[in-house]
Formats: C-alpha cells, sequence, structure tokens
C-alpha cells in the first residue's frame, strides 16, 4: 500500500489548517506557501476536502478554510478517503474482482486481516495527534495551535 500524493497533502493542508486558523480561517494562498504546494494542485486537495464535509469556508469564496469538527474527531482515515475510496491490500478483497480462487484461497484472509489492520491504524490516529507531534517538532507553534475554535 502506498499513500498518493494527493493524500499525503491532503493531510499537511488539515494540519495547517488545524495548526494556523484564526476566525477568518487560513486562506489557500498560506497553505500553499507554507506547505509548499502549487495553488492549481491544491484547489484539488482542498475540493476533496470540502467534498468530504472536513473542512469549510468561513464566509464565501474568498474567505479562509476553517475544520467543520475538532481534530480528535478527524482521524488519519478520514482524511485518506477524502482522495481514495477504501484500503484494498489485493484486488480479490473489493468484491469486484473475479478470481479463480476466491473461497479457495488460504492467504485471502491474511490479505483482508491485513486490510483491517491498516484501517483499525489509521482510524486510531486524529488529526490532534498529529498537531502534539507537530508541537513536540517545533515548540513556537503552539500558541497557534492551542488557541483554536472549530465550527460545524
Amino acid at each position: 500500500m502506498k499513500l498518493n500524493a494527493k493524500t499525503r497533502y491532503g493531510i499537511r493542508t488539515m494540519l495547517e489548517i488545524a495548526m494556523n486558523h484564526s476566525q477568518a480561517g487560513v486562506f489557500q494562498k498560506d497553505i500553499a506557501e507554507r506547505q509548499e504546494i502549487s495553488l492549481k494542485y491544491l484547489d484539488h486537495i482542498i475540493h476533496a476536502l470540502k467534498t468530504a464535509m472536513l473542512i469549510r469556508n468561513v464566509k464565501g469564496k474568498k474567505s479562509g478554510y476553517i475544520l467543520r469538527k475538532s481534530p480528535e474527531l478527524i482521524s488519519l482515515y478520514d482524511i485518506y478517503q477524502a482522495f481514495e475510496p477504501a484500503i484494498c491490500v489485493v484486488d480479490c478483497l473489493t468484491g469486484n474482482e473475479i478470481c479463480d480462487r476466491s473461497g479457495q484461497c488460504s492467504a485471502q484472509g491474511v490479505y483482508g486481516n491485513l486490510n483491517q489492520l491498516i484501517i483499525n491504524y489509521l482510524q486510531g490516529i486524529t488529526l490532534q495527534d498529529l498537531i502534539n507531534k507537530e508541537v513536540s517538532l517545533h515548540p513556537e507553534n503552539e500558541t497557534e495551535a492551542s488557541t483554536s475554535v472549530y465550527q460545524d
């Protein structure tokens, strides 16, 4: 399994919004600059995060972005799902793949268990966990991250 660029940038974008937001929200140009993501590519990231109901505009089109819920309630799996339909370590687990060995494959259960372990792992890590890690790596960011207000 490999996380695609959109998923990785989505995680960075969510962390940026969580760490640096204000009542006006975090502006896309600021996210792009601080995270070194092109504005055009970031458009796709922002769109996916909005569609997944993870972020929203504060007011209208020319405003910043805020989280829709607190970082303790947003898992890495939630962010992953904004960009990918489902985790699937092998095609035969999708239910769409016809395999001649289906029902007779001793490894299929192993693949299914691995799939579930990955999902559980990503569900067990929240955006708040990433904020805590960021603050431990860069203590100067603690003030911004601790003065957050999230709106639904």
